[in-house]
């Protein structure tokens, strides 16, 4: 098959196995302790991590050297924790609101990457963000009269995993992909360790084939993404991820019963179409200053 065409199914894969994956928490995580749900998911994704390690060049010598121990450990723990909040978002707020809000992401990640990574906005994005920020406010509705607090949780969930992508391009300035994963896996499993075993709670045998079905979308969901971040640039990726939202609405309505409010629906979309601009007006500049810092390389040959 065409390495492109393989990207785009690689992706959809992804996409797929990821609103699986969150039903799965959903449905685990109304009957059991989300930190508890989050440890199980983030040990077979630090066995997982480190089974990728030791196959790889160099083994896990090699997959541990960094030159930012400390922001990668800190990265691990902040998916882990964050994963924890989305859980409990999914259970409170309802999957289909939670991934309304959760779409907010890359607008928070362009926000926060002025003041943590130094890079300059223009006007275009600034508008953009602002559009988005009020997709947000729609869909949070603070003014209604049915608000409820709760919702507030998937708004967390957003900030700390825009944290965690600028962590990541802060790493990967110097480290590897396959270093990124494996402290990814193996920090996040140790953070979540120092809590997760105080809400230990045996689980039902018929939870425990949903607990391993957890494990198995965690695992294979990262892996697909990975190979479809190998073939393809991440301007066509990202936009794709958008259709979480769909399934999640698919999903929350057909089999847990949700409701969608207006309000949900048209933030959506206003969020959705400011987020698909963002990432594409991000790879334009991308694309912008590679070319410019090629240019200066040529001509001095």
């Amino acid at each position: 098959m065409d390495p492109k065409r393989l990207g785009y199914v690689f992706t959809l894969l992804a996409i797929v196995i990821f609103s699986v994956q969150d039903a799965i928490s959903k449905h685990l995580g109304s009957a059991y302790p989300p930190v508890f749900i989050a440890m199980l998911r983030f040990w077979a994704f630090g066995a997982f991590a480190i089974a990728l390690g030791a196959r790889g060049p160099g083994g896990l010598r090699a997959a541990a050297a960094t030159r930012h121990p400390v922001l990668q450990v800190l990265r691990g723990a902040l998916l882990a924790f964050q994963i924890v909040v989305t859980i409990t978002a999914f259970t409170t707020v309802g999957l289909a609101h939670s991934q309304a809000i959760l779409s907010s992401g890359p607008i928070f990640v362009a926000l926060l990457s002025m003041p943590l990574l130094g890079e300059r906005v223009g006007w275009r994005r600034w508008t953009a963000i602002g559009v988005g920020l009020c997709g947000v406010l729609i869909v949070v509705n603070p003014g209604g009269s049915a608000f409820d607090a709760s919702v507030l949780l998937p708004l967390l969930s957003a900030l700390m995993f825009a944290l965690y992508v600028i962590a990541t391009r802060l790493v990967s300035r110097n480290d590897a992909a396959s270093t990124s994963f494996f402290y990814l896996g193996v920090a996040g499993a140790a953070a979540i360790s120092l809590v997760g075993p105080f809400f230990w709670t045996n689980l039902s045998p018929t939870d425990w084939l949903w607990m391993g079905l957890l494990c198995i979308t965690g695992m294979s969901s990262h892996y697909f993404l990975i190979r479809a971040y190998d073939l393809l640039d991440a301007a066509a990726v990202q936009p794709l991820t958008y259709l979480q939202i769909v399934l999640a609405a698919i999903i929350g309505v057909s089999v847990f019963g949700e409701t969608l409010s207006p309000n949900t629906v048209a933030g959506s979309v206003i969020v959705v179409g400011a987020g698909i601009f963002t990432i594409w007006r991000e790879s334009v500049v991308a694309r912008r200053r590679a070319a410019e810092t090629a240019l200066p390389n040529e001509t001095g040959k």
